[in-house]
């Protein structure tokens, strides 16, 4: 997950914007803080566990996290690596010490500012999007969300991340060793890290201005521009008549 991901009008902007690395690119280059933002996370996985250690790593607060067996919440915060080397020793978050045991239902319905879907597909529902509390929901697991939540979510102001741009990093990174591999030249991971950050914050940027200029939301805008990409693609090499 790439740290662009606060939109200005769903972000309270500080009066001092923080140091370079610990502010996410905002509208017209204002700087938007993570550093103290609240993380509920369902799923600790590859992806959930990592997006938990990225984004404590920034200085947000993970308050709450889950796994099969079900989650934690500590609205203090949570010490992220030790959750982790926990799991690794039991198998599960579940039974950290200083946590109040949850459901992976309720997971989703802690309030924070960033809820992060990261386990199944639709585990925000019609019947539960109403309970989210949160002013941003990031998809790192594919499909969360289904279409009759999507449009409560959106109604209600909160602003989605959605899959397709969202956990769009693993895809790319792959891309990058086809790269590499073609060309033998192997890079290092800050070579990699640099530049997956450019291509991610020049998706979110396009997904996002898009949503702005036509008023939609950002799972609508972001088809929008993957659409007209492959149709001008298709228009420029002249494939079809």
């Amino acid at each position: 997950m790439d740290y662009k991901v606060i939109a200005p009008e769903v972000w309270k902007k500080e009066s001092n914007p923080g140091k370079p690395g610990e502010t996410c690119d905002g509208d017209e280059g204002s700087g938007y803080r993570i550093e103290g933002a609240t993380v509920a996370i369902q799923g600790f996985g590859n992806a959930g566990s990592i997006a938990a250690r990225l984004l404590s790593n920034k200085g947000a607060k993970i308050i709450a996290c889950s796994d099969s067996r079900g989650g934690i919440m500590n609205k203090e915060g949570l010490d992220i690596t030790k959750v982790i080397e926990y799991k690794t020793k039991t198998g599960s978050v579940v039974g950290f010490e200083g946590t109040e045991k949850i459901d992976n239902r309720q997971v989703l319905e802690v309030e924070c500012d960033v809820l992060v879907p990261a386990a199944l597909e639709n585990v925000i529902l019609e019947d539960n999007a109403d309970n989210i509390k949160t002013k941003i929901v990031a998809e790192a697991a594919n499909g969360p969300t289904v279409p009759e939540a999507d449009k409560i979510l959106y109604e209600k102001k909160i602003f989605m991340i959605p899959d397709i741009l969202a956990n769009a990093g693993g895809v790319t990174v792959s891309y990058f060793e086809w790269v590499q591999g073609l060309q033998n030249f192997f890079w290092s991971e800050r070579d990699v890290n640099v530049k997956l950050r450019d291509i991610m914050v020049r998706a979110f940027d396009g997904v996002y201005q898009t949503s702005k200029d036509h008023k939609v939301d950002m799972r609508t805008a972001a088809y929008m521009v993957a659409v007209k990409r492959v149709a001008d693609a298709i228009e420029h090499r002249g494939i079809f008549p």
